[in-house]
């Protein structure tokens, strides 16, 4: 069995920023020679999460929406400036685990892996993916 790992940095511009990584995971799936197996992408941030779904405009928007209505921006909480970035991250995920086959990620006809930034600021991102399998 191989194990290859590979990280990559890039950029958000603030809450709630949403960036496409399907690609990315695609072409790091397909340099680690896997054939079949398993990509763990993960994101190693307290105000970082990773979602399927379809990454269209309107459906975005939804979940900008979506997001605030659960857990609003402007309500009252203990902790300074960010808490509701951080309430947003515990109930989502900071992981994906997606199957290879054929040297290629698995995803359903309108899925996309995508990295949603719940920080009121634009940051920095990393995102580890580690591809096991033979």
């Amino acid at each position: 069995m191989k194990v290859f790992n590979e990280s990559f940095k890039f950029s958000t511009k603030g809450e709630i920023d949403l960036v496409d990584l399907t690609g990315k995971v695609q072409d790091i799936v397909a340099n680690s020679g896997v054939k079949n197996g398993l990509a763990h992408v993960f994101a190693p941030h307290a105000t970082g999460i990773l979602i399927l779904t379809e990454y269209e405009p309107s459906l975005m928007a939804d979940l900008k929406d979506t997001l605030e209505r659960l857990i609003p921006k402007r309500t009252s909480y203990r902790h300074p400036s960010n808490a509701h970035s951080h309430l947003r991250s515990v109930f989502l995920c900071p992981d994906r685990t997606l199957p290879i086959i054929d040297g290629h990620v698995v995803l359903g006809t309108w899925q996309s892996l995508v990295f949603v930034e719940t920080d009121v600021y634009p940051r920095q991102r990393t995102i580890v993916v580690q591809v096991i399998g033979e």
